[in-house]
């Protein structure tokens, strides 16, 4: 079990911060931020549900673009959705058995390490998308490196990061640990808005 707590706080206060005329800004994803932000409001739904095993439209769906105007208030819905995920993923028994997310089967506790790696980096890609510092713990980063290693098989690396990470990115062996999370997850961890 891995308590997700400080990671949501941290992206949901982050969202307390977004300017309206940053929404068009783009992020990370190659996509703009009011477009992150559809997705985080999307997989918090999505990965709660999964830590309470619920089997329905929330899970068994890939992950789809949303181009919609986000709702009104999503500030304060993200907060709140957010931390439902966080007390979803505080119950033992999410971590234990079988359970679906995005439409994939797999097991409660790889579900909930891919939910922390989630909210991590989309964390991450918000806050350099408008500017903000971003600083996850030790613990935080530790527990998603498993998820972010690429497989050793090149070709069994491309189907398992499909849809979920870029290639990595190369980054110094002695970089800091958030860096070397970063370059593993396909990310530039220089990626900055406007460079």
């Amino acid at each position: 079990m891995f308590d997700l707590t400080a990671t949501t706080a941290r992206t949901a206060g982050l969202a307390t911060h977004v300017q309206d005329d940053q929404l068009a800004d783009p992020t990370p994803m190659d996509a703009p931020v009011e477009q992150l932000v559809q997705h985080l409001l999307g997989l918090s739904v999505a990965f709660r549900d999964a830590a309470a095993k619920i089997d329905g439209p929330t899970t068994n769906t890939p992950p789809q673009p949303v181009t919609e105007p986000l709702p009104p208030g999503w500030r304060e819905l993200l907060a709140e959705r957010l931390t439902e995920l966080a007390e979803a993923w505080q119950e033992p028994a999410a971590w234990e058995g079988m359970t679906r997310a995005g439409g994939v089967e797999l097991p409660g506790e790889v579900c909930g390490l891919i939910a922390l790696d989630e909210v991590l980096l989309h964390g991450w890609d918000l806050a350099v998308a408008t500017g903000q510092a971003y600083q996850p713990g030790t613990d935080e980063l530790e527990a998603i490196v498993p998820i972010v290693t690429p497989n050793p098989d090149p070709e069994q690396a491309a189907a398992e990061r499909e849809g979920m990470f870029g290639a990595p990115v190369a980054v110094a062996a002695d970089a800091p640990l958030l860096d070397r999370v970063l370059g593993m997850a396909g990310r530039d961890p220089a990626w900055r808005s406007g460079h």
